[in-house]
């Protein structure tokens, strides 16, 4: 049996900006999160929310699609979609695509932040030699990039992963692949582009920083490589609310992807 609109929050109609499967999928995953439809509640009713949400059935049809591959609902031939059984135990995950604003940028910062500190500190404490010099070839890797000219964001994230891979826990290399696209904000870079100038400040600012993360891992000294991790981080995070806010000032609304 159908579950009743909860409260009526679900089945309002959705805004008229763009991205709506996703505010749709993300309403539906709001109910089950907060257990307004607990696992094994039927979903309303494809035309129910193609009524009370004013789109099309497409869109209500990818929202379920996109819900269904985070293990959220599954579907039942001619019965309709349900809530499934575990989804209250369904694995991390980031919920959004790109990085669609200021504040989730910065979120994955202070993620990334939690995590690379410590990877830091150990890779400096135990990587062995072989790695450290991975560490220092990445970073060379990025200064020959600026050197061309380009903004070395591919050679930033192979940087990262150098150090996590150093770490000689698989775990934060896998955390920093899953992240993935997530890890390096494009949309700082791509900020600093008005002005050549300004992109290439940008950029030698950032590499000064990586470099003394090498220089402290390659010298084993764990608490020097930390804070210089911090350092990097949080001064990444200073510099993307200002690049933003310059692009906000030019241009209107920052960039979304």
């Amino acid at each position: 049996m159908a579950i009743r609109n909860a409260g009526g929050t679900m089945l309002r109609p959705v805004a008229p900006p763009a991205r709506l499967t996703r505010e749709i999928a993300e309403r539906i995953a709001d109910e089950i999160a907060s257990a307004r439809l607990p696992p094994g509640a039927k979903l309303p009713t494809e035309q129910e929310m193609v009524a009370a949400m004013g789109v099309s059935r497409t869109v209500v049809r990818e929202a379920v699609a996109a819900l269904r591959a985070q293990g959220l609902v599954v579907t039942r031939q001619g019965a309709g979609a349900f809530v499934a059984a575990d989804a209250d135990r369904r694995p991390f995950q980031l919920t959004f695509d790109g990085l669609p604003s200021i504040a989730e940028v910065l979120d994955v910062m202070e993620l990334r932040a939690s995590v690379e500190v410590e990877a830091a500190g150990l890779a400096a404490e135990r990587g062995s030699p072989a790695a450290r010099r991975r560490v220092g070839a990445a970073l060379a890797v990025i200064d020959a990039a600026l050197d061309r000219g380009e903004s070395a964001i591919a050679e930033d994230f192979a940087f990262h992963r150098a150090i996590a891979a150093a770490t000689g826990n698989s775990q934060f290399a896998n955390f920093l692949e899953y992240l993935g696209r997530f890890i390096i904000p494009r949309q700082s870079i791509r900020v600093a582009a008005h002005r050549p100038e300004g992109q290439r400040a940008y950029l030698e600012t950032f590499q000064r920083e990586h470099r003394a993360i090498a220089n402290s891992i390659a010298a084993g000294d764990a608490a020097v490589a930390r804070e210089a991790m911090r350092r990097h981080l949080v001064n990444s995070q200073v510099r993307y609310r200002r690049l933003a806010a310059e692009a906000k000032a030019l241009t209107g609304p920052p960039l979304t992807r």
